[in-house]
């Protein structure tokens, strides 16, 4: 019997990027290209079911009790008259049987 592995933990983020919101999983340490989803809208922000769907599309799911999180960052470091970008951000894990 092959023994059943257990999920992997990751940041999920979500901003704007080209005009689209973007969900993305960090998967730091490593070389692999990070799972992203489009959702093809600047506005309105995605909900939390479309936020799910795109999360299981990716092979992944909320870490249980999580909670989305807001950030906010400058478009241009260092500059306080720049642009302010939205970050969006869970902790999520793999699905059991799903890449990642």
């Amino acid at each position: 019997m092959r023994e059943q592995e257990t999920p992997r933990e990751f940041t999920a983020q979500m901003s704007v990027r080209d005009g689209r919101w973007r969900l993305y999983v960090v998967l730091l340490g490593t070389t692999e290209r990070w799972p992203e989803f489009t959702f093809g809208r600047r506005r309105p922000v995605p909900t939390l079911t479309e936020r799910s769907r795109a999360l299981n599309v990716l092979g992944f799911e909320p870490i249980a009790g999580g909670e989305w999180t807001w950030s906010e960052d400058s478009e241009i470091p260092d500059d306080p008259a720049s642009p302010v970008v939205l970050i969006a951000a869970i902790g999520v894990r793999s699905r059991t049987g799903a890449a990642a």
